[in-house]
């Protein structure tokens, strides 16, 4: 008896090793910041997509993506306040596992990181105060542009003007042009519309096009991408990105406007 029961001991002990050995097979291969967490990097200035709570974390659209993700990945969500501008450096580098920071997918950055297939859809847009002539990016030839730093809007505005004025944030931008400094800020259309209903006294003019926004992962590390784009599929397909959207926007900007 006393056998018996020490080898069912045994057996249950391997049982439990081979569930735990089961449980965190998904994450072979990943090159994580800690083990068993998903450190994603967000700046926490750009509402209503990832802002400062008041107990200091940060909340929003992005940063409950990136926590979605985490659940679906099976790894506990740490978040990391950075400067954007800083934020795909610091993913190069291995500073954070990825960034859920509302990268717009571009040539440029795709040299530095991978990206993961787009979890929302956007695309930039100027913003003026109400009794500005300015209507389209032609109208801005020459003039003061404030777009915020380590965005893609710098290029844009660079199209036509050399005075480009470069800011921490969109948001801080937009108050700036708000408060009656800047000729125009190019940013985000949805970062503007959120803007205008916070009491900003600025409106849209010309949208400049259309932009995919994805999560940002090292090119070291390729089994931590194709993870996030499995988890991203499943949470486009339970619906869990578009309800996410809803509770932000009021719509679903993680559809495709062109499928």
């Amino acid at each position: 008896m006393k056998y018996f029961v020490k080898g069912l001991l045994v057996f249950t002990l391997l049982l439990a090793l081979a569930a735990c050995g089961s449980k965190d097979a998904s994450t072979d291969g990943m090159k994580l910041v800690d083990e068993g967490k998903f450190t994603f990097a967000a700046s926490g200035e750009f509402k209503p997509f990832s802002y400062v709570n008041k107990d200091g974390t940060m909340i929003g659209f992005d940063i409950e993506v990136g926590e979605a993700v985490a659940k679906e990945l099976g790894l506990d969500p740490v978040q990391k306040k950075f400067k954007f501008g800083g934020i795909v450096e610091g993913v190069k580098s291995g500073r954070f596992d990825a960034a859920v920071a509302s990268h717009t997918i571009t040539e440029e950055r795709l040299q530095a990181v991978n990206f993961s297939t787009p979890y929302y859809y956007s695309g930039p847009q100027i913003f003026v105060r109400p009794d500005s002539s300015i209507e389209t990016l032609d109208d801005l030839k020459g003039k003061e542009i404030a777009v915020s730093k380590g965005s893609t809007y710098a290029d844009t505005a660079a199209k036509v003007t050399e005075n480009i004025i470069l800011l921490d944030s969109d948001v801080v931008a937009l108050e700036a042009l708000s408060k009656g400094k800047h000729d125009a800020v190019i940013t985000d259309f949805v970062t503007g519309k959120e803007a205008i209903g916070a009491g900003m006294k600025i409106v849209g003019k010309e949208l400049l096009g259309r932009s995919e926004q994805a999560i940002a992962v090292s090119k070291e590390n390729e089994k931590l991408l194709e993870d996030i784009n499995k988890a991203l599929e499943t949470l486009r397909d339970n619906g869990t990105l578009k309800k996410i959207s809803e509770k932000y926007f009021g719509e679903d900007i993680t559809v495709d406007p062109e499928s």
